[in-house]
């Protein structure tokens, strides 16, 4: 998903919605578990893939739009309205970088700065869908 020639980013959130229609069934803290799981895995897998590429948080990585996506839609309703419009909020959070997320992707290095913008974008995102009682 991440060698998508456009839009790499987009293209890796879009793989991670069948995997949140998979863990939503879940209980909150299961959910949250496995997202926290998928965290610490994925900010070692990019610190590897980092030092491979040889590039900071080459668009090829995407695990952070996966778990970003996750900590978006943590116990949001699983209608298809709620799904399109946390996908679409984090997708500008994590483009538009509002602050303080650009300051801490700059700030960060290897897997936790790659992990950790991702994390807030989808803190942001997850607000949002709350103020509009999606969750």
């Amino acid at each position: 998903m991440g060698r998508s020639p456009v839009a790499p980013g987009t293209v890796g959130t879009l793989g991670a919605v069948p995997l949140w229609f998979l863990l939503h069934p879940l209980p909150l803290w299961s959910y949250l578990a496995a997202t926290i799981l998928l965290l610490l895995a994925g900010g070692i897998a990019a610190s590897k893939a980092e030092e491979a590429l040889g590039s900071r948080d080459h668009p090829a990585i995407v695990v952070d739009e996966v778990v970003g996506f996750l900590v978006t839609m943590a116990a949001v309703d699983p209608s298809p309205w709620a799904v399109l419009l946390g996908f679409a909020l984090f997708r500008s959070m994590d483009i538009l970088k509002p602050p303080p997320i650009r300051w801490l992707e700059r700030r960060l290095q290897g897997g936790a700065g790659v992990m950790a913008d991702d994390v807030l974008a989808g803190l942001y995102a997850r607000a949002l869908l709350g103020l509009l009682g999606l969750c």
